[in-house]
């Protein structure tokens, strides 16, 4: 069942997501400073293109710079891709068949308020609840 709906994902905007996050990642790292947030991107691309199955769990090494760049982020960018995918999830939820697609949706707002510190795992993976 993930696969198709990973699929019916990527065909009905999940590709063209992914696509705009790994444009914003790449121009970001065209500056030293702004490098992590260009590696955030490309974090939330890889989550965006096949988002069924798979959870975010906190990395536990994550400290101090991860917090200041979530502060940053949310400030700069954030709020407003948290926003459209909010206004995204809620337009898609109107159908019966859109409901999966609003809520994976919904199930990035959190990721695209807070990239740093975060992981991407397989909800399958036993050991990936747990701290390392």
């Amino acid at each position: 069942m993930r696969l198709i709906l990973n699929l019916v994902w990527l065909i009905f905007g999940g590709l063209w997501l992914a696509l705009g996050y790994a444009v914003v990642g790449v121009v970001l790292c065209i500056l030293i400073i702004t490098i992590p947030f260009g590696i955030a991107a490309f974090r939330m691309a890889n989550y965006t293109l096949w988002p069924f199955g798979r959870t975010l769990v906190d990395k536990p090494d994550a400290g101090a710079g991860s917090l200041i760049g979530n502060v940053l982020w949310l400030i700069l960018a954030g709020w407003w891709l948290a926003l459209a995918h909010i206004v995204a999830g809620v337009t898609q939820c109107l159908t019966i068949i859109g409901i999966p697609l609003g809520l994976a949706n919904f199930k990035l707002v959190p990721i695209s308020l807070f990239p740093m510190g975060k992981q991407i795992v397989d909800v399958d993976d036993p050991m990936a609840f747990t701290k390392r």
